[in-house]
């Protein structure tokens, strides 16, 4: 989708080189994870599948609460897979540095069952076309439009090339472009995939409440809409008194963050951006 194309994920690059070398720990293990399940359930004539796709008969009637988590892992093909892994790859690591890994997990995973409770609610409800309760679920897209929904929050105004159709736009444009889309699918029946439409639905909704309220999920640190983000470094223990180098980068994470809440990320210089990537570096080697 472009972002590996601009200059300040390049920078990242030059530092290391191989394909996970730019990802972050939680969106390398989401990622291997994805690939390798569905490369074991090809293997075994999709029993894995049987086993772990959601559908209100199964999970809610049935009782089997596992499959709220394990659809998010499984895969209808090859082209299913691989375009949900790019999305993975792209924008993961935003949320994974916003966040930090732990919280990023469970904003990921949470987003997932959200798309999973939001299907089976336009399930019963009776808006979605299908082959009744019974009707399966599977894929990771519902986590991650819940990531595209939280970069579209903290970074509105940066730019990503699409490779099809091959055009341009704002975070913002493609949030509210793929909101349009899912919703359209549902209400006017076209498209073959209301069910998978109504998971996304789920995820995004779930996304930005969760982008909204951070602290629901323990996030005490800054967050760019007026509030504090886990990019500054994590809190020191009380007894431990900061050094002028620590206040100092604070502040100046402070002001970067704050920068990017009005202009977007691709205001930043490059001075800037390496403020970022240092202040994570460290934050994470604390978690």
């Amino acid at each position: 989708m472009g972002i590996a194309d601009r200059d300040y994920h390049r920078h990242d690059a030059r530092r290391s080189s191989g394909f996970f070398s730019q990802v972050t720990p939680v969106v390398k293990w989401l990622l291997m994870a994805n690939l390798g399940i569905f490369l074991v359930d090809l293997f075994l004539g999709k029993s894995l599948r049987e086993l772990g796709y959601y559908s209100v008969d199964t999970a809610v009637f049935g009782l089997q609460i596992w499959r709220f988590v394990t659809f998010q892992f499984l895969h209808g093909s090859l082209g299913h897979v691989f375009f949900n892994c790019m999305g993975i790859y792209f924008f993961g690591p935003w949320m994974e540095r916003w966040w930090g890994s732990r919280q990023f997990l469970v904003f990921y995973l949470l987003c997932g069952v959200a798309g999973a409770v939001f299907f089976s609610l336009l399930m019963l409800a009776g808006l979605l076309p299908s082959d009744g309760m019974a009707s399966p679920l599977v894929g990771a897209s519902a986590g991650i439009y819940g990531i595209l929904i939280g970069v579209a929050v903290i970074a509105p105004q940066m730019r990503v090339a699409l490779l099809f159709p091959p055009i341009e736009l704002s975070m913002r444009q493609l949030a509210i472009g793929l909101m349009a889309i899912s919703v359209g699918s549902i209400l006017l029946k076209f498209g073959g995939n209301e069910g998978g439409e109504a998971g996304h639905l789920g995820g995004a909704i779930l996304g930005y409440v969760l982008m909204r309220y951070p602290q629901w999920l323990g996030h005490g640190a800054r967050f760019a809409q007026g509030r504090r983000t886990r990019f500054a470094a994590a809190p020191l223990p009380k007894l431990r008194p900061r050094t002028t180098v620590e206040l100092n980068q604070e502040s100046a994470v402070d002001t970067i963050l704050d920068k990017i809440s009005r202009e977007g990320f691709q205001s930043l210089t490059q001075e800037e951006r390496d403020i970022l990537h240092e202040a994570s570096k460290s934050k994470s080697s604390r978690l």
